[in-house]
């Protein structure tokens, strides 16, 4: 009977493990994964303006599943270690690509370069902090200052993947979007340095 009940609960669990595996907050951090090579096809691979619009749209959603599948997984009680492992990656994924792409179309250039590079360093950086913190058992919490630097993050590429075909319908569009770049670039720097001191922090007391 014991050993019956044992293997009920292991049953279970592993039923519990693959509904999460499937829920929707995770299925939407699937789609944001999905959504990167499709945005930097349409901006690559087809010309003009529709190849902007498109990009656009899709990274306007990406964006939405973000904020969704956070907010869905709370609601729901549908938490879980594949989540919280996935949804940074997504979101890395996605700037990172975009502004890759952004950087290979020339949208971004001269000394906006020097933003797109601070952008894409830091989050490399503290991609790495995280993962060594994460082996001390240290968590550092997110601040209202890095919310604020994803969200002008996020509003600054979307401007600039419209760029020149957002130029005809908002005069300066691009120009607006290497301001928020920059912006976002200065926010970058000073929410990563929280993560650095905090590393340095706990690697001397190690």
């Amino acid at each position: 009977m014991v050993m019956q009940s044992d293997m009920d609960g292991m049953a279970s669990k592993s039923a519990i493990k693959k509904t999460l595996v499937l829920s929707l907050p995770n299925v939407l951090t699937y789609l944001r994964i999905m959504a990167v090579p499709a945005v930097m096809l349409c901006l690559l691979q087809i010309p003009g303006d529709l190849g902007r619009w498109l990009a656009l749209f899709i990274y306007v959603l990406a964006c939405i599943t973000d904020w969704l599948d956070g907010f869905l997984a709370r609601v729901w009680q549908q938490q879980s270690t594949l989540g919280r492992m996935l949804d940074p990656i997504a979101d890395k994924l996605l700037v990172g690509a975009t502004l890759l792409a952004l950087t290979s179309d020339r949208t971004i250039g001269g000394a906006a370069l020097w933003a797109a590079a601070i952008i894409l360093t830091r989050e490399i950086l503290v991609s790495g902090l995280r993962e060594f913190l994460a082996e001390l058992n240290v968590k550092i919490h997110v601040t209202q200052l890095a919310k604020w630097k994803t969200t002008l993050q996020m509003i600054a590429l979307g401007v600039l993947i419209a760029g020149p075909a957002g130029d005809k319908v908002l005069p300066h569009t691009s120009e607006i979007g290497l301001v928020l770049l920059w912006i976002a670039a200065l926010l970058t720097l000073l929410t990563g340095y929280d993560y650095l001191k905090a590393a340095v922090r706990h690697a001397i007391d190690h």
